[in-house]
């Protein structure tokens, strides 16, 4: 990453601080003449963002400061940082505090946290003690920065019979009414995946009314699996962008359907090919999701291997990119996969 600033030129300085007769402005000479210092140049960045293993990223928004969560790495069930720029990160440690009696530490997946009444609200995937499964979870902290509680006994979405729940993701439409979309995990088991949709509580903290399936895999790039949902609403239109293939291969990648709806029915406008793949030294992207910076500007955030260095088997890690993301004719551009210097996010 490469911040650069322009300095005030030394003659600048010079002509504010003197009048045109060389006497000091005010000493009863000539006015200054007016002095037009040269436009700083803006911040950049290069990818990755963020170096270190940081797989299925998820960013929020707290006033002037971004904290992004990840699956568990390191020894750590919850990592945590937190940034003013969305470029310069900084770790802030374990934000799990006690997973809920249902789970078992050492595979929390995919987190992702919403703001509501009952305070910072952590949807999270764990493994199922009683089935070996993975389901998906929910805590509650009064900080960002957690730690994160689950005071429940079962889990908030389990599909046992379709091979678990994974990958939760909350969505407040304009009116305030909730969803939490996620994926059940067919692909632990031989059965097709799916992305799902229920509406939740108030205060996020509960599910009401009936899920209700949205997209299967089905296209040949897809491979045997889709997962990591995330709604973005721009326009009338609500934009499911969705993971989908091998995470531990280059061919992860990334796709999207268009719905008038937040339930649908979604139409896929990738079928043929992934809207977002593999390119050059950038492999495997995925785990994406959607952070506006200062003003107002959409970004997509991702994961991805480094070619030559795809699968944790050949020592690679999932480091965390951020591309700006722009619509033409209603349909999702981005400038990226980028490795070169491009101009980075407005500071909220």
């Amino acid at each position: 990453m490469n911040f650069r600033t322009s300095a005030s030129p030394l003659l600048a300085a010079l002509l504010l601080g003197l009048g045109t007769s060389g006497a000091p402005a005010g000493a009863g000479g000539a006015e200054p003449l007016a002095q037009a210092r040269p436009a700083a140049k803006p911040a950049t960045y290069t990818n990755p963002v963020i170096l270190d293993d940081f797989p299925d990223p998820f960013i929020l928004r707290v006033g002037s400061t971004y904290y992004a969560y990840g699956t568990n790495s390191g020894g750590v069930d919850l990592p945590v940082l937190k940034s003013s720029d969305l470029v310069r990160w900084q770790r802030v440690g374990e934000g799990m505090g006690r997973l809920g009696a249902w789970a078992t530490g050492g595979y929390t997946w995919a987190p992702e946290v919403a703001r509501t009444g009952a305070g910072y609200v952590l949807y999270y995937t764990a493994r199922h003690t009683e089935s070996g499964r993975q389901c998906i979870g929910v805590a509650v902290s009064k900080l960002p920065t957690g730690p994160f509680n689950d005071a429940n006994k079962a889990p908030l979405v389990c599909q046992l019979d379709l091979g678990g729940s994974i990958d939760a993701s909350p969505f407040q439409d304009k009116d305030g009414q909730r969803y939490l979309y996620w994926k059940n995990d067919g692909n632990c088991c031989n059965q097709f995946t799916g992305i799902w949709v229920q509406k939740l509580s108030a205060d996020g903290l509960k599910l009401t009314g009936k899920a209700t399936d949205l997209l299967y895999n089905g296209a040949l790039w897809e491979g045997n699996l889709i997962e990591a949902p995330q709604v973005y609403a721009r326009a009338g239109k609500y934009y499911l962008f969705y993971s989908a293939a091998d995470y531990n291969s280059d061919t992860y990648a990334v796709g999207y359907a268009v719905a008038s709806s937040p339930t649908g029915p979604f139409r896929k406008l990738s079928r043929e090919e992934p809207w977002l793949a593999t390119k050059g030294k950038v492999a495997g992207p995925g785990g994406q999701g959607i952070i506006t910076d200062g003003k107002g500007n959409p970004w997509l955030y991702y994961h991805a291997w480094t070619a030559g260095q795809v699968g944790y088997e050949n020592g690679g890690q999932r480091s965390m990119r951020i591309d700006p993301l722009t619509w033409k004719n209603g349909l999702a551009v981005l400038r990226g996969p980028s490795l070169t210097p491009q101009v980075a996010p407005a500071r909220p």
